[in-house]
């Protein structure tokens, strides 16, 4: 016969984890367009398109992260 079924473990949702996800790849854009900034000149505005771009980049890679979890 066919054996009983057991529901999966649900993933967890960190919290925590998620927030240094998110701190550290918006971190990372914003370090990458200061260069891009400072190569082209304007260091200030390099450093605004980096966290234009960093910001939904790091909500995208949290939802990857835990989408089994929402």
């Amino acid at each position: 016969m066919l054996a009983p079924m057991e529901p999966s473990p649900r993933a967890s949702f960190e919290p925590a984890g998620a927030g240094a996800l998110l701190g550290a790849v918006t971190a990372a854009g914003v370090g990458i367009g200061a260069l891009v900034g400072w190569a082209v000149g304007s260091v200030g505005l390099g450093i605004l398109g980096g966290a234009f771009v960093g910001v939904p980049a790091g909500v995208f890679t949290v939802y990857l992260r835990y989408r089994d979890a929402l």
